[in-house]
């Protein structure tokens, strides 16, 4: 799932868009609906009402494209796909029409998303008990991924192990087509999607959306497991209710097992920072020699959590702007920044051992800021270049429908005016090698970050040949 961050609560925001637009007058409201080219009411032209109006009154990205005719637009598509229906016309169609508008805009950050990913995400975002494995899978060429296990899960219970591959679930094959055009450095793509990835359309492939609805269920799950160094295996992964966030957990990894390993799925829950600085501080006390991050499938979450939690490296400022006026988001020492802070010496840190943070195309959005200041503070990137959406921000927005829209409404800059940029691009390139991590328990991208942490200090030892995979103490 692309999680963008948001702008933090309300009441840390000096000038916010969204408070400020409530205090527009009716006609002004008026003349935005009179732009949308609509006739008959519908449930799809009220969903497509609400939506656009939303973005053509709030939006500040770094788009270019002319909204306003684009609404008009797509608007006229949308009478033409409802005309069957007339006043009957669903939701669903809607949301098509919206999904395609959208990627005419060019901004990954404001899209459309219907009632199941909405829910998704205030489950995680307010920390609720569900039914779940303790899988968190992601879908790749080939299978489900198991990107993390939970600790005392029934999956963790059943024998489930992180980089596991499921292959098949109740009896139908998993994952996603292979990339037409793989590339080049790994021979067979990537392909590491993000957790709310679909199998493409037109196929019969389980994605990792569909797990996590079978989860919900509450039922026995039937998968096929293909692990390193074994053959596929059977296997039933039964439920309990758990916490739909997963927390940043601690592994060791390299020969000696010293190097600290840590996992951040997502920064959404508003403790993320904190639970993060807690691993942080675990792995200080058992001797840690080195610190890893690994953000591959984190898709973001909250600028306020992400930026606190780059923190451990040294104070942080993400400076931002909306329509009118801006903001700053600050951090120090793993937690956000307060007027208390002020006085604190500028090179505070937390962690001031050898660093690097493992980075992919799915590593997205706040996961992309918390790697940039990492970064600047030191520490190494490790992997493929980003998403491209580390330089705004959104709000999220209920519809009709009970979905929501994400609509970009800041950008972020440097103090002298200059753009963030967009991506990460790592200091050390090292794709994620899914048919050697899958079939021989080799992370090429851990890897790499563990030479290249060798190479740096000259005193770290060299991974292992045989496998770098993660351990728990």
């Amino acid at each position: 799932m692309q999680v963008p961050f948001n702008p933090p609560p309300r009441r840390q925001v000096p000038l916010n868009p969204i408070r400020r637009r409530r205090t527009w007058s009716a006609l002004t409201a008026a003349l935005l609906c009179a732009a949308l080219p609509l006739a008959a009411a519908s449930p799809a032209t009220d969903l497509y009402r609400d939506a656009t109006t939303r973005v053509l009154r709030d939006y500040y990205g770094w788009s270019t494209a002319d909204l306003k005719a684009l609404t008009e637009q797509y608007g006229r598509t949308l009478e033409e796909r409802c005309a069957p229906a007339g006043d009957a016309c669903p939701f669903e169609t809607a949301r098509e029409v919206l999904t395609e508008l959208f990627t005419q805009v060019g901004d990954a950050h404001t899209s459309v998303r219907d009632p199941e990913s909405a829910l998704r995400l205030r489950e995680v975002q307010e920390n609720l008990a569900v039914p779940r494995t303790g899988a968190r899978v992601v879908s790749v060429p080939g299978g489900l991924l198991v990107a993390s296990v939970m600790p005392g899960s029934p999956a963790e219970q059943a024998g489930l192990r992180p980089f596991d591959l499921l292959t098949r679930v109740n009896g139908a094959p998993a994952g996603k087509n292979p990339d037409p055009t793989p590339s080049a450095d790994t021979g067979n793509g990537t392909g590491a999607g993000t957790q709310d990835d679909q199998a493409a359309p037109g196929t019969d492939l389980l994605g990792a959306r569909e797990f996590t609805r079978l989860e919900r269920a509450a039922q026995p799950i039937q998968v096929e497991v293909t692990a390193p160094g074994r053959a596929p295996r059977p296997l039933t992964l039964t439920t309990a209710t758990l916490r739909a966030r997963d927390e940043p957990t601690l592994n060791w990894v390299g020969p000696d097992r010293r190097t600290a390993l840590i996992s951040v799925a997502s920064f959404l829950p508003s403790d993320t920072a904190a639970q993060f600085l807690a691993r942080v501080r675990e792995a200080e006390r058992e001797g840690a020699r080195a610190l890893l991050i690994d953000l591959r499938f984190n898709g973001g979450g909250s600028l306020t959590q992400c930026v606190a939690a780059a923190s451990i490296f040294a104070p942080t400022q993400y400076r931002s702007r909306f329509r009118t006026g801006g903001t700053m988001y600050a951090g120090i020492e793993g937690r956000p920044a307060g007027p208390q802070d002020r006085q604190r010496p500028p090179d505070t840190a937390v962690w001031r051992g050898p660093a690097a943070v493992l980075v992919g195309p799915n590593t997205a959005s706040c996961s992309e800021v918390f790697t940039y200041y990492a970064q600047r503070a030191g520490a190494l990137a490790v992997g493929e270049v980003t998403r491209g959406v580390g330089n705004s921000g959104v709000t999220l927005e209920p519809l009709p429908d009970g979905g929501m829209v994400s609509v970009t409404v800041l950008r972020a800059y440097w103090p002298d005016g200059t753009p963030l940029p967009a991506h990460v691009t790592p200091d050390v390139p090292a794709p994620t090698d899914l048919r050697a991590l899958t079939t021989q328990g080799q992370d090429t991208c851990l890897n790499a970050a563990l030479n290249a942490l060798n190479t740096r200090t000259g005193h770290l030892p060299a991974p292992a040949t045989s496998s770098a995979a993660p351990q728990r103490p």
